[in-house]
C-alpha cells in the first residue's frame, strides 16, 4: 500500500507538471515558465513584474521558453517544496512500511502473550507479540505454525493456524481451546501474560490467491474452523475477489459455536457471496439448523457440486473427516490424496 501511494503520489504531480508545460508550449506565449506558480496570487508592490492577478495578464507577460526559463523553473519555491515533499514521503513510507516478515521455517523463535480474551469457557484468543510494531508475521493465506514445548520431559509439538493475518501489524492470534488432557492445548491456559511459545514456520501445502477457484466449499468441526476463517476473511475483505464460499460449521453444543457473531456478520454483509451453515449434536429447542452429524444430504445442498472450478476444503476431528470423505465419494467428488496438494479439489488441513 505505501508503495502504491507513492506511485499515485509522483504520477499526479508529474500529471500535473506536463500539463502545465503542455499548455504553455500550445498556447506559444512569452514569459518565464516558473511563474507559473503565481497566477492568482496578489502583486508584489516591489517586484510588480512576478504578481499577475489574472491568467491574462499572466499570458500577456510570457516570452519564449528557454533553458534559462527551465532552470529558473527548477529553482521556484513550489518545485523545492515539491521535492521536500517527495524525499518526505519515501522516507515516512521507508519508516512506517511493514518491516520484513518475522517467520523463519528454519528456526525456532520465542514470542511474549500480550492479550488473552475468552470467548467460552474452555477457549481463548491468545495474543503474542512480535518484535516491533511494524513487523509482519509472514504466514501466507491457509498455512500454519508449529508451536513447541516440553511437557513432563518430553518434546511435544502441535500445528495452529493464526486466525490474524499479515495485515494485522506487530501481532499475530491464535484461536485455541484447551483440554484437561491436552499437551499444548492445556499448557495454553496456564499462560500469563509475558509468558514465551516457541514457535516456527511457516509450514503447509495450501496458499490461497483469487484465481485459485471460483467456489470454495469448507466442512469445520470446532476449533477446525481457524484456516477456513483465515480464508473467508481474505477473500471478503478483497472487493475484486469474487470467490465463491460456503461453510458448513459443525459443533456438539451451540456455545461451542466458535466466532459465531462475526460469522454471521460476514454472511449478512456479504450475502451474494458467503453461506454459513451450522450444525449441531445437541440442538436446544427451536433450533433451525442441523442436527446430528454432517450428512450427504446436507453437503450436497449447501456446498458447491463437483465442478472442475471448485475446491472443498475440511478441518475437524480424524472421525468427522473420515466421514466427509465417504460422503464426498458417493456424491462423485474425486478422492483426496494422503497428503493434500495445493492442486488438490479436496483438501484437508
Amino acid at each position: 500500500m505505501a508503495q502504491y501511494l507513492t506511485l499515485v503520489f509522483f504520477g499526479t504531480l508529474c500529471s500535473v507538471l506536463f500539463s502545465l508545460i503542455y499548455l504553455w508550449r500550445a498556447l506559444n506565449v512569452s514569459g518565464h515558465f516558473s511563474r507559473i506558480i503565481l497566477i492568482g496570487l496578489p502583486k508584489d508592490p516591489q517586484q510588480p513584474e512576478m504578481g499577475s492577478h489574472t491568467f491574462q495578464e499572466y499570458i500577456d507577460s510570457l516570452k519564449d521558453f528557454t533553458m534559462e526559463d527551465a532552470i529558473a523553473f527548477a529553482q521556484s519555491p513550489a518545485v523545492i517544496a515539491s521535492a521536500v515533499v517527495i524525499i518526505a514521503t519515501l522516507l515516512f513510507t521507508t519508516l512506517k512500511g511493514k518491516r520484513k516478515p518475522v517467520l523463519d521455517p528454519s528456526k525456532w523463535q520465542e514470542f511474549p502473550l500480550i492479550e488473552k480474551t475468552k470467548i467460552s469457557p474452555n477457549t481463548a484468543i491468545y495474543r503474542f507479540a512480535l518484535p516491533d510494531k511494524r513487523d509482519v508475521f509472514g504466514l501466507p493465506i491457509g498455512q500454519h505454525i508449529s508451536i513447541s514445548a516440553e511437557i513432563a520431559g518430553k518434546e511435544i509439538m502441535r500445528s495452529y493456524t493464526p486466525i490474524s493475518s499479515d495485515d494485522d501489524l506487530g501481532h499475530f492470534d491464535l484461536l485455541i481451546k484447551s483440554y484437561e488432557m491436552g499437551n499444548i492445548s492445556r499448557l495454553f491456559s496456564l499462560l500469563k501474560i509475558g509468558d514465551k511459545i516457541r514457535v516456527k514456520g511457516p509450514k503447509g501445502n495450501f496458499n490461497y490467491h483469487p484465481t485459485l477457484t471460483g467456489s470454495i466449499g469448507m466442512i469445520a468441526g470446532g476449533t477446525g474452523i481457524t484456516p477456513v476463517l483465515q480464508i473467508i476473511r481474505a477473500v471478503l475483505k478483497n472487493p475484486l475477489d469474487r470467490t465463491q464460499l460456503s461453510l458448513i460449521y459443525a459443533n456438539v453444543n451451540e456455545e461451542d459455536i466458535l466466532l459465531r457473531s462475526e460469522l454471521e456478520d460476514l454472511a449478512r454483509r456479504h450475502p451474494n457471496q458467503f453461506k454459513v451453515y451450522y450444525v449441531l449434536n445437541n440442538p436446544p429447542p427451536g433450533w433451525t439448523g442441523g442436527v446430528g452429524f454432517v450428512s450427504k444430504e446436507q453437503i450436497q445442498t449447501h456446498l458447491p457440486k463437483p465442478t472442475d472450478n471448485c475446491k472443498i476444503l475440511m478441518c475437524g476431528p480424524p472421525p468427522m473427516i473420515t466421514a466427509m470423505k465417504k460422503h464426498l465419494d458417493e456424491l462423485k467428488y474425486p478422492a483426496p490424496r494422503t497428503v493434500s496438494k495445493l492442486a488438490d479439489q479436496i483438501f484437508i488441513f
